[in-house]
């Protein structure tokens, strides 16, 4: 690829193209390349799927645990491989809706999304790919005349729709640019497999060892059943501190249950500890912190005595799901002296070291693979920005 001008002012190019393409994009209105797409079957028996704005068209069944479609079902509107729905459903990830190629040979969708074909001449999953790229945002928003409805839908027609601008190289520059991207979305979807992979097998990694049944460790050492308050040194809840000391910045991170809120001038802790989330939704989750830094009130701060391993302690914690044991009320939260007298069974101290360094080397692959997934999306992100206009 080369990086090539933007524009003359006259001439739309976009910043990035494929060797051997360098005539200008031209400008059209979708609706001068796309018609309405409005067939209904009622019997037809074609799976009933609707319009996610991270993942496109999924089953219905997969959102709300069973299709929901009622009466109105018969009023579903049947699309055909290659064509292509716009949902013009504000959400979180997509505020001015999204459209997307329906890839299944044929599916019913609810009437209310936005249903059209592209023409012969244009590649239309290179038109889907526009139309879902975050720059047509901009002209989406001019069109909505109103806030959203109480159904959550924009006020946008299919007529507005139509009329949104939309800038195409040739056909064969269409097709070049799509199959890239999709290339990059199989990747993509390839890491994520591997990284649900790799999550599944560390839990049951950890499972096998922490439960005994691996050979590899239990036969090493004896396992012995004490209370958790045995295994620690230091086992006590962090301490309240005013928001009105918590800056952007300062010589001390202050950490709750999941994670650093913010920087103040003292602190309450040093060294390697645990610290378990004490309420609410990140009841039970556990990290290892080290440093100075100081403890807020939502959390638990855990210390291995001599005899443990504080890697062991990190995921024997996990492994418990301390989040279980919480009081219930309008804001649940774990009790110390409850955890205390928590049962665990446990190897020796060396056994202990093993099993942290094994599970510490899967972590750091998990790591290296999120980083790699992290990479993949910005590099999308990135020829999105530069190969459309």
């Amino acid at each position: 690829m080369a990086n090539v001008s933007s524009s003359n002012g006259l001439e739309k190019r976009p910043k990035l193209r494929f060797p051997g393409f360098d005539e200008p994009y031209r400008s059209a209105q979708l609706g001068d390349i796309a018609a309405l797409v409005n067939r209904t079957d009622p019997k037809s028996n074609a799976p009933i799927m609707m319009l996610s704005a991270g993942n496109g068209f999924i089953m219905q069944s997969e959102k709300y645990s069973r299709d929901n479609a009622g009466q109105s079902l018969k009023k579903y509107i049947l699309l055909k491989q290659g064509e292509l729905a716009y949902n013009h459903g504000a959400s979180k990830a997509k505020q001015f809706g999204c459209c997307y190629e329906l890839t299944e040979p044929e599916a019913r969708i609810p009437y209310v999304y936005h249903c059209f074909k592209i023409n012969n001449h244009e590649y239309t999953p290179f038109i889907a790919m526009a139309l879902n790229n975050a720059k047509m945002d901009k002209q989406l928003k001019r069109l909505v005349s109103s806030s959203v409805r109480m159904d959550g839908l924009l006020n946008i027609s299919f007529e507005d729709y139509m009329s949104v601008t939309i800038h195409l190289p040739s056909p064969s520059e269409q097709k070049r640019i799509a199959d890239f991207l999709q290339k990059i979305d199989e990747r993509i979807a390839a890491q994520e497999e591997l990284l649900a992979s790799l999550k599944k097998y560390k839990r049951g990694a950890i499972a096998h060892i922490l439960s005994g049944k691996s050979k590899a460790f239990s036969s090493a050492s004896s396992w012995m059943q004490k209370n958790l308050g045995d295994l620690c040194s230091e086992f006590r809840s962090g301490r309240n501190i005013s928001s009105t000391l918590i800056h952007e910045t300062g010589d001390y991170p202050v950490y709750g249950g999941n994670g650093i809120r913010g920087y103040c001038d003292r602190y309450s802790h040093e060294g390697e500890y645990v610290v378990i989330g004490r309420q609410g939704a990140l009841c039970g989750n556990v990290r290892i912190i080290q440093g100075q830094n100081y403890l807020s009130e939502h959390a638990i701060a855990v210390r291995a005595n001599a005899d443990n391993d504080t890697g062991f302690l990190l995921y024997l914690l996990g492994f418990m799901k301390l989040g279980q044991y919480s009081d219930q009320g309008a804001q649940p939260g774990l009790a110390v002296n409850k955890l205390l007298r928590l049962k665990c069974t446990v190897p020796d101290k060396k056994t202990q070291s093993k099993i942290a360094s094994v599970l510490l080397r899967l972590d750091s692959q998990l790591s290296n693979q999120e980083k790699m997934l992290s990479i993949l999306i910005n590099q999308r992100k990135a020829f999105l920005q530069q190969l459309f206009i």
